[in-house]
């Protein structure tokens, strides 16, 4: 198994970030618009007091990213954390760099004052949920809602 380090991603890594967000948005049968998305992104790396992208490395290769977006909640006492995105080439999965990427996230909330971290997870993701489960997170008991607002 190798180590997985990651770093904070900045404006050079634009290109390799999107085409792996393109595989992921399609694992997750997700919407994909290249300039929205893309507009987003910038927007995201341009401004910490939204969040973080982090890229995943392992041999000295990116080989998976994470994104984690900054919330505020009394619940938690101030800053929480969403991870809204985590990806591993498919080459980089099935060898224990999944917990080794979930660390680095937990890491990076932490070195931003983060005092709690969610996520969603798609019901028929099963590696996934064994994953996240394997790394100690529950299901609140409470249920989830959203609604798009638009543009």
């Amino acid at each position: 198994m190798s180590s997985l380090t990651c770093r904070i991603a900045c404006d050079t890594d634009i290109a390799v970030l999107l085409e792996m967000m393109n595989s992921f948005n399609a694992l997750e049968q997700t919407p994909w618009e290249p300039h929205a998305k893309e507009r987003a992104l910038r927007t995201l790396l341009a401004d910490v007091n939204l969040g973080v992208a982090a890229l995943l490395i392992a041999v000295d290769a990116p080989v998976g990213y994470f994104v984690v977006t900054w919330g505020y909640d009394l619940e938690w006492d101030g800053r929480d954390a969403f991870l809204t995105e985590l990806f591993l080439e498919a080459s980089a999965r099935s060898q224990g760099l999944g917990k080794q990427a979930m660390m680095l996230v937990e890491l990076t909330a932490r070195e931003h004052d983060a005092r709690a971290l969610h996520l969603m997870v798609r019901d028929e993701n099963l590696a996934a949920r064994r994953l996240y489960a394997g790394c100690g997170y529950v299901s609140p008991p409470r249920i989830f809602l959203s609604k798009p607002l638009g543009a």
